[in-house]
């Protein structure tokens, strides 16, 4: 079974989404139990850039990404680790 989900890259990492594609959003279809850490290894995102992680609004931290699964109409955003000045 799948589910639908969204999936945003922020910043640098939007050069990880499929070439041609516009903007920072993705809508899949995922199968249903898809992990955090599934998404950001499917789309070769380092684990080292993959700096803020949210579902849903929600914080999951490096510990939590290989448990945390995916849920019909989650939207998994990912940050980068951003330098001020």
């Amino acid at each position: 079974m799948t589910i639908r989900i969204a999936f945003k890259l922020f910043a640098s990492l939007s050069d990880y989404l499929p070439s041609g594609h516009r903007g920072n959003r993705l809508e899949l279809e995922v199968d249903e139990g898809t992990t955090v850490a599934e998404m950001i290894r499917r789309y070769n995102v380092p684990e080292r850039s993959a700096h803020l992680v949210l579902v849903n609004g929600h914080f999951v931290p490096p510990s939590e990404r290989a448990r945390k699964r995916l849920a019909e109409g989650d939207e998994l955003a990912i940050w980068p680790p951003i330098a001020g000045g």
